[in-house]
């Protein structure tokens, strides 16, 4: 066989080794069990990376394959764990941006509690803990400060609804029942001896299982990893505690933050349990949403946060990029990865936010933003704009479908049906859906907002997500090339598996033209918000890549319950993502706010939520099978 070192010298010598085709080149000799690179195999690599390549320049390349150099293999000996993180280091912040710093005492609401929450507390009543199910962190919060509720009886309730509908709904990987039992006992000792500790104290939560916890395994939802052991507690988790909040349980996510297929089923949407809860936060919204766990940490890369809490009717909350330390999370993208609260409403989120944000030390993308949560906010002295045209329905194009050659192969015209049938569905939907956000807007002026049109810039932002993808392979690169990537659940054209392969093609010239021109959007969409502190959107935009390439924050929304009306799934599988919307399944609406403008967009939010009180609406949850 060749050796490589050699053979990546030679290509790093003529300025090839940034290219694709080094790559290329080598899985093809070493495919075709080479003893030397041949010209041909040259000029079918230099064709993939799209490199011309003189014959002089080829004859050159082959006489100096026995060079001496370090190559791939060195690297990979490594064996780089998923923890590592590369040397570059995305900062949304640019130049002459300014943000608060200073961190000042959370201001919360005053405690209403429900009539129905009266009599908890009172001597000689046997309390109904199951009403607490689906009461809010603030509601919560005040029952158990007032001694009223113990943490005790709060967590053996959400236990009991965790056993009870988790084989509905499959949402849970791993119970920590041993750890949530002596938080609870230890909360309650403290509350008893007037140490409250503040909002979260003794309030059960659930964590996404790519968050590591001592004594657990940690299975990122992937076959392969289903013992996985990390020996830490993630940064998010360690706050959590130092709040007091109780952790019953390690809840589902698609495999390696994909969707809602995980090694154990399919993660399924309360509101209608043939539907997945979409993903990857999918136990996260489904366990929040059916009243499993009084909040719980998801996390986002390109929609992980807001999907889930979309199709399962919970207040998600995408912070900044760099606010929330994500020491101790699987890695996916370095430059888009963010952890953020999933709960029933926007104060939750709020509460939730103040207890996991701020540098750790170790997560080197941190800023020193502050997060100063203000309920009493004046929300009408915002500057508020709407994505006008995402909000219009948009007119046909009959020149839009490019004429297509017919289909060499039955599954070649069975997979073109099946894109049709997709786009159908997807345009069904937000024509159905349509009438949601105009209410939304028409309420928001009704409140007082002044609701000014606002565009965000045209990029081609669909090309930068080749960074998600780039990255995302090398953070598992080994199991791509160990083969290991059979061993996850979902095989389809659009998972993992075959998406890590494609994005070894990935030139790392073109990769760092997609960064290049993501700052270009960076800059135009800042000069946006130099004018808006919070934007409305339709959840189902354009505006989800663009400010996960940003790092811009969002707070998705309930936004009300789809008719008998409304159009079915064209599927009815619930492993399949166009199994999404139909009768009674939540509608929402997505908030945007400046970088680290939280406290300003949650405020908003807040306001929209109290007005229409969507958030109140829960799922009738089937009999425990």
């Amino acid at each position: 066989m060749l050796d490589r070192r050699n053979f990546m010298k030679t290509c790093s010598g003529m300025g090839l080794a940034g290219t694709l085709l080094p790559g290329v080149l080598w899985a093809q000799a070493q495919a075709e069990g080479a003893k030397k690179i041949t010209k041909e195999m040259i000029e079918s690599a230099a064709a993939i990376a799209d490199v011309p390549i003189s014959d002089g320049y080829k004859e050159m390349m082959l006489e100096n394959l026995n060079d001496q150099a370090k190559g791939y293999e060195e690297i990979y000996k490594l064996h780089i764990p998923n923890s590592v993180e590369p040397a570059l280091i995305f900062d949304p912040v640019l130049s002459g941006m300014k943000f608060e710093t200073e961190r000042k005492p959370l201001r919360m609401s005053e405690p209403r509690l429900p009539e129905e929450f009266a009599n908890f507390g009172k001597a000689g009543l046997r309390p109904n803990y199951e009403a607490l199910a689906f009461a809010s962190l603030r509601e919560l919060a005040e029952l158990v400060r007032t001694k009223r509720v113990s943490s005790m009886a709060l967590t053996e309730m959400y236990l009991q609804r965790l056993k009870r509908h988790d084989p509905t709904l499959k949402f849970v990987v791993t119970l920590t029942e041993e750890r949530a039992r002596a938080q609870a006992k230890q909360a309650d000792a403290e509350i008893a001896a007037g140490k409250y500790r503040g909002p979260l104290h003794g309030l059960p939560w659930g964590a996404k299982d790519l968050l590591a916890v001592k004594g657990y395994r940690t299975t990122w939802g992937a076959g392969g990893f289903e013992n996985q052991m990390i020996e830490e507690d993630a940064t998010v988790v360690k706050r959590l505690d130092e709040a007091g909040a109780v952790l019953v349980a390690k809840l589902t996510l698609g495999a390696l933050a994909q969707g809602d297929v995980w090694f154990g089923g399919v993660t399924r949407n309360p509101w209608n349990t043939n539907q997945g809860s979409s993903g990857s936060s999918a136990g996260p919204a489904s366990a929040t949403a059916a009243g499993c766990v009084a909040f719980s940490i998801g996390s986002e890369t390109l929609g992980s946060i807001s999907s889930p809490s979309t199709r399962c009717g919970c207040t998600g909350l995408r912070p900044s990029f760099g606010l929330v330390p994500r020491t101790g999370a699987m890695a996916l993208s370095w430059s888009m990865d963010k952890l953020g609260p999933i709960c029933r409403s926007v104060e939750d989120c709020a509460l939730v936010l103040d207890a996991i944000y701020g540098r750790d030390g170790k997560d080197r993308a941190v800023q020193p933003a502050a997060f100063n949560w203000d309920a009493k906010l004046d929300w009408k002295k915002l500057r508020v704009g709407y994505l006008k045209a995402d909000f219009e329905p948009r007119p046909e194009d009959p020149q839009a479908a490019p004429t297509e050659e017919p289909a060499k192969t039955p599954e070649e015209q069975k997979r073109r049906d099946d894109q049709k049938k997709r786009r159908e569905a997807a345009r069904a939907r937000a024509e159905y859906d349509r009438k949601y956000n105009d209410a939304a807007l028409a309420k928001l002026q009704e409140m007082g907002a002044k609701l000014v049109a606002a565009e965000l810039p045209k990029f081609p932002y669909d090309a930068m997500v080749a960074m998600l993808t780039a990255e995302a392979a090398a953070a598992f690169d080994d199991l791509t090339r160990s083969g290991k990537d059979k061993l996850l659940t979902a095989q389809k054209d659009l998972d993992w598996p075959n998406t890590f392969r494609s994005a070894r093609f990935i030139p790392a010239v073109e990769y760092i033209q997609a960064a290049r021109a993501r700052r270009m959007a960076m800059d135009a969409v800042a000069k946006v918000f130099d004018d808006f502190d919070v934007i409305v959107a339709p959840t189902q935009s354009q505006q989800l890549v663009i400010t996960n390439l940003t790092g811009h924050p969002a707070v998705i929304l309930p936004n009300g319950l789809r008719g008998s009306d409304a159009p079915k799934p064209p599927s009815d599988d619930p492993g399949d993502f166009r199994n999404a919307g139909g009768p009674g399944t939540p509608a929402s609406l997505t908030f945007l706010g400046r970088l680290y403008g939280e406290a300003d967009l949650l405020s908003f939010a807040r306001a929209y939520q109290e007005a229409t009180g969507f958030h109140l609406q829960h799922p009738k949850l089937p009999p425990a099978s």
